[in-house]
Order: structure tokens, then C-alpha cells, then sequence
């Protein structure tokens, strides 16, 4: 066996695992869901709670298959075009990625701060020294 045809078989294995993950997170995501929305009857905090966990499961996926293009440009002697259409991939991912974790978390990661548990609790206790 070559080392083309190896990094090949890594390659669809890497893609085989993020279609997995798509697979199964979606089900889990749903299931999840489904259980939130039985108990609480809260529509809303079902929803939410389906686009956080389906989003983290975008994000995974995203990564495993960056790996892949990763290790088949890097793996097998890349020239310009392919150096540069990876370059074009990463970059669409990684904006992907980006748009995903703010639609997420709710705020940019460099505001990510502002909504830490740290912050939170910080600002509760200013909030009750001003109201005594």
C-alpha cells in the first residue's frame, strides 16, 4: 500500500467520522430537545437549547473535516493551486466556525468575557450593594 493511498483512506476516514458526528449529534441534539420541551413545556428553552447543541456539533464536524483537508494538502506534496485552495477552505470554516460560535454564545469571542460566570457574579454583587 502507498503513502497516497494510506493518506487517502486517513482522509475519507476523517470525513467519514465528521459525517458521523453530524449524524449523531443531530439525533442527540433532538433528543435533547424533545426531553427539555416534555418536561418543561417551554417552547422556547427547547429551541434554544436544539440550536446550542446542533451549533456544537457544527463546530465539531467544521474542525474533523479542516483535519482532513489539512492532512491531504500537507500529507501529499501540495503545489500552489492546492496550497491555496486549502487556504480558501480554511478561511470559509473558520469564518463558519466564527459565525457559529457568536449565533452561539450570543456576543463575539473577544466580548466573551462580558457574559462569563465571573462577570455575572460581579456585576450581581454591584447590583445589590446599589440597592442597599
Amino acid at each position: 500500500m502507498s503513502f497516497t493511498a494510506v493518506v487517502d483512506d486517513l482522509v475519507r476516514a476523517f470525513e467519514v467520522v465528521a459525517a458521523a458526528v453530524l449524524a449523531f449529534g443531530l439525533v442527540w441534539s433532538a433528543v435533547l430537545s424533545w426531553g427539555v420541551w416534555r418536561r418543561t413545556r417551554e417552547g422556547r428553552t427547547a429551541y434554544r437549547l436544539l440550536r446550542e447543541s446542533l451549533g456544537g456539533v457544527l463546530l465539531l464536524a467544521l474542525e474533523v473535516l479542516v483535519a482532513a483537508d489539512l492532512l491531504r494538502t500537507v500529507a501529499l506534496q501540495p503545489n500552489l493551486q492546492d496550497l491555496t485552495n486549502l487556504g480558501l477552505l480554511v478561511l470559509i470554516r473558520t469564518f463558519l466556525s466564527f459565525a457559529l460560535e457568536t449565533e452561539i454564545e450570543g456576543v463575539p469571542p473577544w466580548r466573551r468575557w462580558q457574559v462569563s460566570g465571573a462577570t455575572r457574579i460581579a456585576q450581581a454583587q454591584q447590583r445589590s450593594r446599589d440597592a442597599g
